[in-house]
């Protein structure tokens, strides 16, 4: 494959890209704010969280739902926020990530110990959020949840396990539920964190300590990859032929280094071998 190009730089800690309505939505952790690019490497800030971590999503309805410190909030258009499920019953530390299932239901994952803190690891958790906004855990013991992803036919949630070295995927139950938990990807010592698949079924994965973003085949069985200046936190497909491969890149020193020196956070671009599928 190609070098990847830069599409913008400046942006401090770049989380959950997606795309969507034709153009490509990211967090930037470090400045609290949502943010939409367009192809000429300007953005907008479509709202601005007191939250770290926080990542989005959308439900059918067409609300932006968006995983901010114990709580789902939707944004407004105006940028404010609505509460919509409380999170705080299932556990006492933040949470990460979020992918919507085509039926409206939220799943969401918790590493399960303060990582900023530096505590010792834990396992964490998976919990699901149905449409009229209930939540309920509907997995544990996942070794720091990152990423996740939905096929397209909304029958399986892969799970980044970035201490596994794995994907994990889960059985969509009929009551939302995950089941039939099982190895989709031995990833031979590869750090998973944002995630998302293709028509071909293979899945990227974005890793920080080893700079770039990886495909890969049900089983391990690497296709591609791609390089990067620095750690690659998130990627995703997209462009008009949702073909192009989004790279969220940012320097990376540890937790204590979160937030210093200047914004070296990048989205960079490459056209992938094949288009995005399933959700985000």
């Amino acid at each position: 494959m190609a070098d990847p190009y830069v599409v913008l730089s400046g942006v401090g800690l770049g989380e959950s890209p997606r795309w969507h309505d034709g153009r490509l939505w990211l967090c930037d952790w470090i400045a609290g704010e949502i943010l939409v690019v367009d192809g000429a490497g300007g953005r907008d800030v479509v709202a601005r969280l007191p939250s770290f971590p926080f990542s989005i999503d959308w439900l059918p309805d067409g609300r932006l739902v968006v995983v901010c410190g114990h709580a789902l909030q939707t944004v407004e258009a105006d940028g404010t926020l609505r509460p919509y499920a409380d999170l705080t019953g299932l556990s006492e530390f933040g949470w990460n990530e979020i992918v919507v299932d085509p039926r409206g239901n939220a799943y969401v994952n918790n590493v399960g110990f303060d990582l900023m803190g530096g505590a010792l690891a834990a396992p964490g958790i998976v919990a699901m959020v149905t449409a009229g906004g209930q939540a309920r855990q509907v997995a544990d013991d996942v070794w720091f949840p990152n990423g996740m992803a939905i096929t397209p036919d909304g029958s399986t949630l892969l799970v980044a396990e970035s201490y596994r070295s794995r994907l994990t995927a889960f059985a969509i139950d009929d009551d939302a539920g995950l089941s039939d938990r099982g190895l989709w990807a031995d990833l031979d010592g590869g750090v998973p964190d944002g995630i998302c698949l293709d028509v071909d079924g293979a899945a990227w994965y974005a890793d920080v300590p080893h700079r770039r973003c990886v495909r890969v085949r049900r089983g391990g069985a690497v296709l591609q990859t791609v390089d990067a200046e620095h750690g690659c936190f998130a990627c995703m497909l997209g462009g008009p032929d949702g073909a192009t491969l989004f790279m969220l890149s940012a320097e990376w020193t540890g937790t204590a280094g979160v937030g210093q020196g200047p914004a070296s956070g990048q989205v960079l671009a490459v056209e992938a071998p094949f288009p995005h599928a399933g959700r985000p």
